[in-house]
């Protein structure tokens, strides 16, 4: 699954909806809507220290030479030959964050009926309020600051059919989230963003919508699903069935 990973996601398919990518050696440059960079690749090409403090230097003045951009990721890989990466991107002004795991497994294995407390509606969203409300719950779930431009890049995202969101509501409040991603091209889905109310976790709504999130991914002809996941959800998707393959760290660097 590790394999099937590498080829079929650490590619263009992490281009998606990009408003311009920019090949540099093995990395690919990507800028997004709402002045988000995102910087990966398939492999570095067997690079060295001294070639890594290269790219890096590269790509740091890529985006800094764009005066739209406030946000760029770096996202390493734990299974990556990447010899003083680390160190490199924190001289250049790169911030760790905690890393996750990455989490692989057939779609069908959690495509099942899971109850959900009573009174408790799970339903696919598009409206713009909706998914406002969604965003700003996450937010708060996940302690990060609220981007207008982010919910407005999901909005457009969501109308086009390039992803799916799911909620889960009681008594008119939005108490789950989450994101499922198709993957064109590949077997792949991905699901984003899953967050949960804390005073309602432990009920099984999360895996409920995870669930909704997988039969979607199989009503497109997708065999696997993927997950970058904190260590709040990891044993949730592992009691579904998918794996732990690696880790994936991100590194993120504010500009402007």
């Amino acid at each position: 699954m590790l394999k099937a990973y590498d080829e079929q996601l650490r590619t263009d398919a992490e281009t998606s909806g990009a408003v311009s990518v920019t090949r540099h050696g093995p990395l690919r440059l990507i800028t997004f809507e709402g002045g988000r960079g995102f910087i990966s690749y398939q492999d570095l090409d067997g690079a060295d220290e001294a070639g890594i403090e290269a790219l890096v230097e590269a790509a740091v003045a890529h985006f800094d030479a764009d005066a739209a951009i406030e946000e760029v990721e770096w996202k390493t890989r734990g299974h990556d030959h990447a010899p003083g990466l680390h160190e490199t991107l924190l001289r250049h002004g790169f911030v760790k964050e905690e890393p996750e795991s990455i989490m692989v497994g057939e779609a069908r294995l959690l495509a099942v009926d899971v109850a959900v407390p009573e009174g408790v509606r799970l339903r696919s969203i598009t409206d713009v309020e909706d998914v406002r409300a969604a965003g700003i719950m996450q937010d708060s779930v996940f302690d990060s600051p609220t981007s207008a431009s982010r919910l407005e890049d999901l909005v457009r995202r969501l109308a086009a059919g390039e992803c799916e969101m799911w909620v889960a509501e009681a008594d008119g409040e939005i108490v789950s989230a989450g994101r499922i991603d198709p993957v064109a091209g590949t077997e792949f889905a991905g699901i984003w963003g899953g967050a949960t109310l804390e005073r309602w976790r432990g009920r099984g709504i999360y895996r409920a919508l995870t669930a909704a999130r997988a039969r979607t991914a199989i009503a497109l002809g997708k065999r696997y699903i993927h997950s970058d996941s904190t260590e709040f959800s990891r044993p949730i998707l592992e009691r579904s069935g998918l794996v732990k393959v690696g880790t994936t760290t991100p590194y993120v660097r504010s500009f402007g």
